[in-house]
């Protein structure tokens, strides 16, 4: 299935920082996500300018419920606002919006404005953004291959066929991710879009999530297309760039 979305970039954030930030300024943790969604907002406005076609913003992960309660409901009120307010600017400037992870343990407030923002938005065209929320990457890659555990014992048993099966699974909406950012001084994944991350170009800055602006996120661009992506094979000509971004090289 291909992307509603014109060719372009897909740049994955893990967004990173928001306690923190708020420590260093004697701010309950609160504040910082706070100024975490008014970070959101700037990205996802200045996005469709700089060539990204899919941006997708790690939220909330499976592994964030061993935070305190009170901040758990602090970041699910955060998000269920910041839809409320921003679908329809979201609407207005061409984009779709989707809410990928578990839904079963949401409040069923935040997901019924997941519903609402999604079936607002779902004729957007300019930009996809997506949203990740009480998302696991390696629990997906688990449903893909319990999915996978349906098809015919030929094609099981066909470890490229499975592979190439998986991929789609994953990646269809999106195409495999171009540029992964983390904000916030810490240098891992953490269990976010590993499937599609295999031959993304990795960003690690020290700016706290709060922080980052249009501005970051245009040096964050150049440095990108300074890289040399090879794919595994030779050198490959900036012509090339964009074909092999979204054209199943691996």
């Amino acid at each position: 299935m291909e992307s509603k979305c014109d060719k372009g970039l897909h740049v994955a954030i893990i967004m990173d920082g928001n306690g923190r930030w708020a420590t260093r300024r004697g701010l309950p943790r609160a504040a910082g996500h706070r100024a975490g969604v008014a970070a959101a907002r700037r990205v996802v406005e200045r996005a469709p300018d700089v060539g990204i076609r899919w941006l997708t913003l790690y939220a909330f992960s499976s592994d964030n419920w061993r935070r305190p309660t009170d901040e758990v409901k602090t970041i699910f009120w955060l998000l269920r606002v910041f839809l409320r307010l921003e679908t329809a600017r979201l609407r207005e400037r061409g984009a779709q919006l989707q809410v990928i992870g578990r839904r079963d343990r949401l409040p069923r407030s935040l997901l019924h404005e997941i519903v609402r923002a999604e079936d607002a938005t779902e004729k957007g065209r300019t930009i996809q953004v997506r949203v990740a929320i009480d998302y696991s990457s390696r629990e997906a890659i688990a449903h893909a291959v319990a999915c996978m555990s349906r098809l015919p014992f030929a094609v099981k048993t066909d470890l490229a066929e499975l592979g190439r099966a998986l991929g789609e699974s994953l990646a269809a909406e999106t195409g495999d991710v171009d540029l992964l950012i983390r904000t916030g001084g810490d240098k891992r994944l953490s269990d976010f879009l590993l499937w599609e991350s295999a031959y993304a170009e990795l960003l690690f800055t020290d700016r706290m999530w709060p922080d980052f602006d249009a501005a970051d996120l245009d040096e964050a661009l150049r440095e990108f297309r300074g890289r040399q992506r090879r794919f595994g094979g030779v050198p490959v000509e900036p012509a090339q760039l964009a074909e092999l971004s979204h054209g199943g090289a691996r």
